[in-house]
């Protein structure tokens, strides 16, 4: 398989009064055109990882990486039009809320024409026609509606299929999600990642999937990367996760609500200053 994206020795850090804070520690994996999961505790590091690796990350943090190669362009030696070029059109991102993402001010068609007229060139008119199909391709069954409205006039699960629609209206080879339902209720999250999975397979895109619900990425995704303390602790295939062998994804798993017996005491993690 050939790869899509190569990250190696990737760090990013955050300055403070006692000096500089790592937060992602020299993070390395290689992906094809698959699904990547990448989950951790809150404070992992997973999120700041997503976004340097498209060239996100804020002020004043700085990311630095041996490597950072997508389908054979150094992103770490990207120019501002450069990542122009790529940012959105080749690589984009579904943050976690859509209610901070989308343009308050301005209604969902404005927004879906804007992004693919920057990015594909067409006339007005095509992109509006492109824009209901994508928006029809993320299962939105009222497109009319849904095109004339607000952000804050959609629910939350309405709101982040308009974001997938968004950023994949400019067909990307790669999309990062970053914890695109965990403000969704559970029937609204299986809906969100069936558009997903589909999307996915039927594009041929690669996708890294980060989220902190363990059993959502094994259940979604090919292979997963454990983060603790902005480090990967171990790689594993989704299929194999039940047999782990690091004590940190051993207590992750441990940690699962589970349907059958009573788990007394409580499970809780185990944490060694020496993973990270």
């Amino acid at each position: 398989m050939s790869h899509l994206l190569n990250v190696e020795n990737l760090r990013v850090s955050f300055p403070s009064r006692l000096g500089p804070v790592q937060v992602v520690k020299g993070v390395g994996f290689s992906m094809g055109r698959e699904r990547i999961g990448i989950v951790g505790e809150s404070g992992s590091g997973k999120s700041q990882t997503g976004r340097a690796i498209l060239g996100l990350t804020p002020a004043p943090g700085q990311a630095t990486a041996d490597r950072l190669e997508f389908d054979g362009t150094d992103l770490s030696r990207l120019s501002a039009s450069g990542w122009r070029s790529i940012r959105g059109k080749r690589i984009s991102m579904v943050m976690q809320d859509p209610k901070f993402s989308l343009n308050p001010v301005m209604t969902v068609s404005q927004q879906l024409v804007e992004a693919c007229q920057v990015h594909t060139k067409m006339s007005k008119s095509h992109a509006k026609s492109k824009s209901v199909k994508m928006l029809e391709a993320v299962q939105i069954h009222d497109v009319q509606r849904v095109m004339g409205a607000y952000p804050h006039e959609l629910s939350g699960g309405m709101g982040q299929r308009v974001m997938i629609a968004m950023m994949l209206i400019a067909e990307p080879e790669l999309l990062i999600a970053d914890e695109p339902t965990s403000a969704l209720d559970v029937t609204v999250q299986i809906e969100v990642l069936k558009i997903l999975d589909n999307l996915v397979i039927e594009r041929g895109m690669g996708l890294i999937f980060i989220s902190h619900d363990l059993r959502l990425v094994s259940s979604f995704c090919d292979r997963v990367l454990v983060m603790y303390a902005g480090v990967i602790v171990e790689e594993i295939q989704a299929s194999e996760l039940m047999n782990a062998k690091h004590p940190y994804t051993q207590g992750l798993l441990n940690c699962l609500p589970r349907i059958d017996g009573h788990m007394r005491p409580l499970p809780t993690l185990q944490r060694d200053e020496a993973w990270g």
